[in-house]
């Protein structure tokens, strides 16, 4: 990935999210960001898909945000498997038990995002594939000791410790991270925005 640009100097926009690792991955690739964290109620509606879930929430975050003369990022990801969604654990035990759930097994993280410039957005869906290798009851407990996992959707961070939990991935890695940074570029780009770099 490309270093920040010096000074600031990359194209300004608005993350509507407090996710570090969603700004990160912006600022890495040049954008200068300004963080203005959407706060909304995420919660699934009945019988609503993982990817609906996503792209819906990921819009409501957006349209919370007042900035209206800068291009908005927003986005949601959702850790999900044979129908279930596995949200940020409120505890320990929810994290070992999450990750007991995953073990050995294929998921899929979905990342939903809107981004909006001047009036227009666009919003899309984008799934990653990603396979556990068996994890022993042990290992878990010392991953979920580390505490990594408990701001994390589906209880661990790829980009972190949680990397070494992974057997096979198959689609974006960043967007197991929390972004999908290239179709975001593509979207901002449909939107008049410059492509960094």
């Amino acid at each position: 990935m490309r270093t920040p640009a010096p000074g600031g100097e990359g194209e300004k926009l608005v993350l509507a999210s407090a996710s570090p690792r969603r700004r990160l991955l912006l600022e890495s690739l040049g954008y200068d960001v300004i963080v203005r964290a959407s706060e909304i109620l995420e919660t699934s509606l009945a019988s609503e898909a993982a990817p609906d879930m996503a792209v819906r929430l990921a819009t409501e975050k957006a349209a919370a945000c007042p900035e209206d003369h800068l291009p908005v990022v927003a986005a949601d990801t959702v850790v999900h498997c044979d129908g279930r969604s596995f949200p940020k654990p409120t505890d320990p035990e929810g994290a070992q038990a999450i990750l007991a759930l995953l073990s050995g097994r294929w998921h899929a993280v979905t990342t939903g995002f809107c981004v909006r410039n001047r009036g227009r957005q666009v919003q899309r869906a984008v799934t990653t594939r990603v396979l556990f290798r068996p994890l022993p009851p042990s290992e878990i407990r010392r991953y979920v000791e580390t505490g990594e996992p408990m701001d994390k959707a589906g209880a661990y961070g790829i980009q972190g410790r949680g990397g070494a939990l992974v057997r096979s991935l198959e689609g974006s890695y960043t967007n197991v991270v929390g972004l999908p940074v290239e179709e975001v570029i593509e979207a901002l780009v449909s939107l008049g925005v410059a492509r960094p770099g």
